[in-house]
């Protein structure tokens, strides 16, 4: 008989992640703090980084129902092990109540974060790492000032002029959140990853601010920022701070504005 999976809702929810940096982690925190719902964390416990490792580590070939990860973050609830941060968020969507309706509305709030995360992740993360993850930002900064020169000209705009229109769109009912008229895991990427952008390219983002093009964009930030759970987790100590280490970093030299 074939092994089958029994997490339940009463397991405890574990986040695998590291120590020192927000990144891609974050958005599955701002999930667990925004409906209330408890969570581990290795990045705060002790031997987190070892538990980590475990995971990670070539030597662990998973068990019968779990493939190893390749990478954080990883989630485990009961007997459920995952990897991949759409992957997770669409798992947990639905059981922490940012889902909308769920049924086929999980693949529409699906797609909207994930969006989220091509332009306002990934490919900023390219930005700095242009030619390869291998190489040190040092060592291909010249490709990185001309990425980072085309993405604030028509990314950035693509990008932001998208999600004015799905916040102005018949789906999102109105508004202020992108699908359904309620808070979905989509409207908590979307901050995530906005706010991201906005410490690597301050200058451009500032500028698409205050062009008056984006204020639904804008509003949107500001409304999920002042969320009492959010803003309470946002203010605290478990809001770990952008460094020049992962997907959202600072360089001066790259924090240009489009040229006309």
């Amino acid at each position: 008989m074939a092994a089958t999976s029994h997490s339940t809702n009463e397991a405890p929810y574990e986040l695998i992640y590291w120590h020192v940096i927000p990144g891609r982690g974050e958005h599955i925190r701002l999930c667990f703090v925004e409906a209330g719902v408890p969570y581990t964390d290795t990045a705060f416990t002790e031997g987190g980084m070892d538990v980590l490792q475990a995971y990670i580590s070539e030597t662990n070939t998973g068990n019968e129902l779990n493939p190893p990860p390749l990478a954080p973050p990883i989630l485990k609830h009961g007997d459920l092990i995952i990897s991949q941060t759409p992957n997770i968020l669409q798992y947990l969507g639905p059981k922490l109540g940012l889902a909308a309706n769920g049924g086929d509305d999980i693949f529409r709030i699906n797609a909207l974060a994930l969006t989220a995360l091509d332009g306002f992740s990934n490919e900023v993360h390219n930005c700095h790492h242009p030619i390869a993850i291998d190489l040190y930002y040092e060592e291909q900064k010249e490709e990185s000032l001309r990425r980072a020169k085309d993405w604030v000209k028509n990314r950035l705009p693509k990008y932001l002029g998208y999600f004015e229109r799905v916040l102005g769109g018949k789906a999102s009912k109105d508004g202020p959140w992108l699908y359904g008229g309620v808070l979905t895991w989509a409207d908590l990427v979307l901050f995530q990853t906005l706010d991201g952008t906005t410490y690597f390219f301050r200058k451009a983002v500032a500028a698409a601010k205050t062009s008056g093009k984006y204020d639904r964009v804008f509003q949107h930030y500001e409304a999920v920022k002042a969320r009492p759970r959010i803003a309470e987790y946002l203010a605290s100590d478990r809001r770990q701070k952008y460094s020049n280490y992962g997907v959202y970093r600072y360089y001066e030299e790259l924090d240009v504005v489009a040229e006309e």
